[in-house]
């Protein structure tokens, strides 16, 4: 508990990265540091939610690109898949902030309440108590970016329009940045993978949400949401990496795809 209510703790910290807040800090500056960001910076950003020895550098490839406007970010907006409970539509948490072991990130309680205001949207704590896709984008948020409140959403049953419409009521000025999680293909081996992820890739660059499915990336509900706000706006979608965990620490004969994406 904090002075405010109830803190959801970690569930993954020691298992998907570090559980040392001082080794998770040096990780997480390793994965962003080196990384030269242009100077038109994103709206969105779509990102790999595995465990940091796999997923990490993909990762910061993407959280590297709001580093020239880090000090003007107050309000991020995290959406993801569920992967331990059924959702169906969009699912809030009831906590007033999540914990790592870098500290509190405070949920905004004034942003819950406008996205709440959606029939799709529900406050469903279950579906967020033990969700890593979510989770594991606060170390790199919270070394960025420093001081600011956050948005969790787990999207699970639900079509484009309607993930969008949630997005774009919490879509916010340059004061709000919006982090897509989603890994891609699933334990192909690494040659079948890159041609794969290469196809969704390209999908995601046109914006062509009708076509993904959830066998491309398991992100497949919020990355439709986003690619279709994307649509709406017209904004540009950017590849920023792309590779398996056979790149970076796991066998290439059973991998897992990885992509950073940019949407500005």
């Amino acid at each position: 508990m904090n002075d405010r209510g109830w803190v959801r703790p970690p569930a993954v910290a020691g298992f998907f990265y570090p559980a040392d807040p001082r080794r998770l800090a040096r990780d997480v500056d390793g994965y962003v540091s080196g990384v030269v960001a242009p100077t038109v910076t994103p709206k969105a950003v779509i990102v790999p939610h595995a465990g940091y020895r796999y997923s990490g550098a993909v990762a910061g490839r993407g959280f590297a690109r709001l580093s020239p406007v880090a000090e003007s970010i107050e309000r991020v907006v995290v959406v993801g898949p569920a992967h331990k409970v059924p959702v169906a539509g969009v699912a809030v948490s009831s906590a007033t902030a999540f914990a790592t072991p870098l500290g509190l990130v405070t949920i905004d309680e004034e942003l819950r309440d406008k996205v709440l205001a959606h029939d799709a949207c529900h406050v469903d704590d279950e579906a967020h108590r033990l969700e890593h896709s979510l989770e594991v984008q606060l170390p790199f948020l919270q070394r960025l970016l420093g001081s600011f409140t956050f948005l969790p959403l787990v999207a699970g049953r639900s079509d484009a329009d309607t993930v969008a419409d949630v997005l774009e009521t919490a879509w916010g000025g340059p004061e709000t940045v919006v982090v897509v999680s989603t890994d891609l293909s699933h334990y192909h081996d690494h040659a079948t993978a890159e041609v794969l992820d290469r196809r969704t890739a390209e999908l995601i660059l046109a914006r062509d949400h009708q076509a993904l499915r959830g066998r491309d990336a398991c992100g497949a509900v919020p990355l439709r949401g986003v690619l279709e706000v994307a649509r709406r706006r017209d904004l540009h979608v950017a590849l920023l990496d792309l590779r398996t965990s056979g790149d970076t620490a796991g066998p290439r004969d059973r991998v897992v795809g990885y992509g950073a994406f940019a949407v500005a």
